[in-house]
């Protein structure tokens, strides 16, 4: 068994390097926080196309309104003000397969989509198994907006005005929207996450590390929340809202 070591960071009396980069004559105020997480995370320097598109996804997975993230951050604040933190990772634990998170499960299909030597096949027999299966169709479907998600069209607008973006990812992803349009016989809108999922893909994120940009940039929107909730608190509201419309059924275990 190999010895373990760490590539991230080393620190001694007198500095501290990040990878091969010191602290303080290389980053402090020099680098960006993107250019600095992205060379933590993939161990490499970012390209000018990196930082783009790695902003453009940390934008837009941020905010996304009272969503249960939002909500668990702020009652978890109302019980314990004084533990800002824990408030920030009480949301950040609903970044998941449903909500925020789901780039993962889309890139997964990708990465299916990429490996086959029928890519259009493979798109088809995916649309046609999660129809079979009535399973929502990650990176596809949205709630609000129909017939398609802003969002996505901004962020596939931004990859195709890149000629040095990597393609394969766009295409497995507008391969699999053909796919789902053909087999559900309607049009489904490609959402956020999905468009994430391939501009990630096309900068070399693996898929088993995408959610941690959804973690990163959804952790500055909780601290949004939890500003917010200083100023004009909801906490209170949404506990009694709740605890009014939820009404108490008592269950009758005696004729059971």
């Amino acid at each position: 068994m190999k010895e373990p070591v760490t590539e991230l960071c080393a620190h001694s009396l007198t500095g501290m390097n990040y990878r091969d980069k010191d602290l303080v004559n290389d980053l402090i105020g020099e680098a960006t926080f993107t250019e600095v997480m992205f060379l933590q995370i993939m161990g490499r320097k970012a390209r000018p196309v990196d930082i783009k598109i790695v902003d453009a996804v940390l934008v837009t997975l941020m905010e996304h309104g009272l969503t249960p993230s939002a909500i668990a951050s702020r009652l978890i604040y109302m019980s314990a003000p004084e533990n800002l933190q824990g408030a920030v990772a009480s949301g950040l634990l609903a970044v998941g397969s449903q909500f925020v998170g789901t780039m993962e499960n889309c890139s997964i299909l990708l990465d299916e989509i990429i490996a086959s030597p029928d890519q259009q096949e493979a798109a088809l027999a995916i649309a046609t198994r999660y129809k079979h299966q009535k399973k929502p169709l990650p990176g596809f479907g949205h709630h609000l907006h129909k017939p398609d998600d802003p969002r996505s069209l901004k962020l596939l607008d931004l990859a195709d005005s890149e000629p040095t973006l990597e393609r394969q990812y766009i295409e497995a992803l507008k391969q699999l929207s053909r796919a789902v349009d053909q087999v559900y016989a309607r049009h489904i809108t490609i959402n956020a996450t999905g468009a994430v999922a391939a501009l990630l893909g096309a900068i070399g994120v693996p898929s088993r590390l995408m959610r941690g940009f959804a973690v990163i940039s959804r952790a500055a929107g909780l601290v949004s929340h939890i500003a917010e909730e200083q100023n004009i608190p909801s906490g209170r509201f949404i506990w009694e809202t709740i605890d009014q419309a939820i009404p108490y059924s008592k269950r009758d275990t005696d004729n059971e």
